[in-house]
Order: structure tokens, then sequence, then C-alpha cells
């Protein structure tokens, strides 16, 4: 069948860094792979690089995601190489996470999670923003 002899690509050497993160599924569109790596959410070897960065087998990239509140920062060792996107199962072959970058993404989502403990489970009723009101002018 010519499908299944197009979509293996073991034969690919090189390819263009904003088209691996689209089929990696980092982004969801090549163009929100290109922004990301322009606005400086991409680096490769510890510096900024260009969307027509070539990359290979072996190469470590630090990818940042997410809002600016809820960033999170991988650090991925590519292991293969796509030009075309599949499923997630698919993706996940194509890279794995280092040890330290799971590690601190673990620490600063538990630093989330102990941060929004201090905050309240609902919000002060009339009655009770009004005891606060009072609280807080009889401490002046």
């Amino acid at each position: 069948m010519k499908k299944s002899a197009d979509n293996n690509n073991s034969g690919l050497v090189k390819i263009r860094l904003d088209k691996w993160l689209w089929a990696a599924r980092f982004y969801r569109t090549r163009t929100l792979a290109k922004q990301a790596i322009e606005s400086g959410r991409v680096h490769y070897a510890g510096s900024r690089v260009k969307t027509s960065k070539e990359i290979s087998v072996g190469d470590e990239l630090t990818i940042r995601q997410g809002s600016a509140t809820a960033m999170t920062e991988k650090t991925v060792v590519v292991e293969a190489l796509s030009a075309q996107r599949g499923n997630a199962t698919a993706a996940e072959v194509l890279y794995s996470e280092t040890k330290e970058s799971e590690n601190r993404r673990a620490y600063y989502a538990e630093q989330r999670k102990l941060a929004n403990l201090a905050r309240p489970d609902n919000k002060p009723n009339k009655k009770e923003r009004r005891d606060l009101q009072r609280f807080k002018s009889n401490q002046d």
C-alpha cells in the first residue's frame, strides 16, 4: 500500500522545527508553532532559534506552553522525526521529557496547589462582608 509507505518517516534526517512541534502535538497549528518560536517560547540547546531551524534525533528542546499564570516549561529530547501529524499516541513516540523537567513541573504544580489553599472556597455573603468591614474599621 502506498499510504503506509508515505507515513514511514524513519528516513528523515532533519526536519523544520515548526513542522516537528506541530507533528508532536505541542501546538495545534504550524502557525501557532511559528509564533511560539518567534516569541522565544521554544529554545534549542538553551538559546532562541528561528522557525526554519532544522532539528534531528537527539536534540534537546525547551518548550514553554500555557498562560502567564499557569505556564509550564518542558525540556524534551527528540526521539523521532515526523512530518505527519498523527494521534496523541503517535506523537508521544516523537519525544521524551527529561526527569529534571518532570520533577520541576511537579514541584511547580504542587506550589500552585498550595497557593490556592489560602483562598476561601466561596465568596463571603452580605452579612460576612459587613462583619469584615466592621472588623477592619475597628482595627484602625
